[in-house]
C-alpha cells in the first residue's frame, strides 16, 4: 500500500509521523472518510470545505490547496489501483512544545490513505443497533467537526459490539438519541424523514445533506426533531447513514425488532445512482 505523507508518497512501513504529534498526543487534529467510485472522491468539495473550517476553527493551517489535494488523491488512486475504496485524510497540528499549548506547532502534518471499501449495491446494508451508556454534550459546537478526539464513539461501538450489534446509537446529556458512532441516525413516521438537529450535538454529516437531497427530489418529506430510544422503538423505520455504505437499515434496536419503512429503500437506491452519476462525470 502506498501513503500519502506530507506531500510525498511512501510504502505503508514507512509513512510514519513523530512520536511527539500533537495528533498522536492530544487528538490535537482533523480527519476525513470519504468514498471514492470509479476513481473519484464523492463529494470531495464537502468533505474538503469541512476540514478547511474545522482548520480554520483549530487554527490549524493546511499544508495544501484543495486542488493540490485533488492531485494527490487522484494518484494515490492510481498508484494502488483501487479505484473504488475509502479515502482517509488525516490532519494533524504536527510537532510542537511540551504540553497543551499550540505554541511552536507551525508544520502541520498531512496524511492520505486507502481501505478497502463495501461494494455499493441496489442491496440494503441490515444492522442490528444498540443504545450505549455514553453519554453525548448537548450544544456542542466541536461535535460538528470531525476532530481526532473520538473516545466517546470507540467506547460506544465497543459497546455495541460487545452485544452483537453491528452500530451503537449516542444519547445526549438532554435525554435525545442522536446519532450513532459513525453514523447519522434517521427514522421514518408518517411518511416523513426525520433527524435530530445538529443542536443536539452531532456532526454535520456529508451524506446526511445528501440524504436531504434525495428527500427533497423523491418528494419524501423531511424534518429536524429529537427523539427518545422508546420512541424510535416505535417508529416506521430507522436508518443510518455514512459515506462507506450510504444507508443502512436499522433492524432492530436493543433486541427488539424494529419495523421496516418502504421509504428507506429508494433513498437507498437513488443514493447508488447519485454516487455513480456524479463520480462518472467528474
Amino acid at each position: 500500500m502506498i501513503v500519502f505523507l506530507n506531500g510525498s508518497f511512501v510504502p505503508e512501513e514507512r509513512a510514519m509521523v513523530s512520536v511527539f504529534d500533537r495528533s498522536f498526543l492530544y487528538g490535537d487534529g482533523l480527519f476525513e472518510t470519504m468514498l471514492i467510485a470509479n476513481g473519484i472522491p464523492f463529494r470531495w468539495s464537502q468533505h474538503l470545505e469541512r476540514i478547511e473550517r474545522g482548520a480554520a476553527l483549530l487554527g490549524i493551517t493546511l499544508p495544501f490547496q484543495a486542488a493540490r489535494l485533488w492531485e494527490f488523491a487522484s494518484k494515490l488512486v492510481l498508484d494502488n489501483q483501487m479505484p473504488n475504496a475509502l479515502l482517509r485524510l488525516t490532519l494533524s497540528r504536527g510537532v510542537g512544545l511540551r504540553g497543551y499549548s499550540p505554541r511552536g506547532a507551525d508544520s502541520p502534518a498531512m496524511v492520505m490513505s486507502l481501505h478497502p471499501a463495501p461494494v455499493l449495491s441496489d442491496a440494503l446494508t441490515s444492522w442490528k443497533l444498540a443504545t450505549a451508556s455514553v453519554r453525548l454534550p448537548a450544544n456542542e459546537p466541536l461535535a460538528q467537526l470531525k476532530h481526532a478526539n473520538k473516545l466517546p464513539q470507540i467506547l460506544a461501538r465497543a459497546q455495541a459490539e460487545q452485544a452483537g450489534a453491528d452500530e451503537a446509537l449516542l444519547v445526549n446529556t438532554d435525554g435525545f438519541l442522536v446519532e450513532g458512532a459513525s453514523s447519522n441516525l434517521f427514522w421514518i413516521e408518517q411518511g416523513t424523514v426525520s433527524t435530530p438537529p445538529l443542536s443536539s450535538g452531532i456532526l454535520a454529516g456529508v451524506t446526511r445533506l445528501v440524504v436531504f437531497e434525495l428527500c427533497q427530489k423523491l418528494g419524501v418529506r423531511f424534518q429536524e426533531r429529537n427523539i427518545t430510544p422508546p420512541q424510535l422503538v416505535r417508529t416506521e423505520g430507522v436508518f443510518v447513514s455514512l459515506s462507506s455504505y450510504g444507508l443502512a437499515q436499522g433492524v432492530s434496536l436493543d433486541g427488539h425488532n424494529l419495523r421496516r419503512s418502504d421509504v428507506t429503500l429508494p433513498l437507498h437506491r437513488a443514493y447508488v445512482e447519485l454516487v455513480q452519476r456524479e463520480t462518472a462525470s467528474a
